[in-house]
């Protein structure tokens, strides 16, 4: 995995994190922001997934576990679309909290899959 990129991933859900949730907690409901970055979140997560199927294949494989790193990723991939369909469902500033939490979870768990790639499993 590509180590700027995975930082991108980890700033753009962190900054799209804090504004939902710092939309929520103002009383706002889910908007075109709060929905476009969870979006460009997912979009990302899928940028990501074309990287971890081309990397092997150009020589680059993953120094730690590829199953957990692909658990890491297909659970990151599974957040923004279920969080965003929750909150336009409910439609209320809490879910626009829970966006943004889920945001913040997609960030860990782009660091976490860095470190599995860089890192050699023990």
């Amino acid at each position: 995995m590509i180590g700027w990129f995975a930082i991108v991933q980890v700033v753009v859900a962190t900054v799209v994190g804090v504004a939902a949730i710092a939309a929520g907690l103002a009383g706002r409901r889910p908007g075109d922001v709060t929905v476009g970055g969870m979006a460009l979140v997912l979009l990302l997560l899928i940028a990501q997934v074309v990287i971890a199927v081309v990397a092997p294949l150009v020589g680059n494989a993953p120094a730690g576990s590829p199953i957990e790193f692909w658990a890491y990723l297909i659970g990151a991939l599974l957040i923004p679309p279920l969080a965003v369909f929750w909150a336009l469902v409910e439609r209320s500033r809490w879910s626009t909290v829970i966006m943004g939490i889920a945001a913040l979870s997609v960030a860990v768990m782009v660091w976490r899959m860095n470190v599995i790639w860089t890192t050699p499993a023990l």
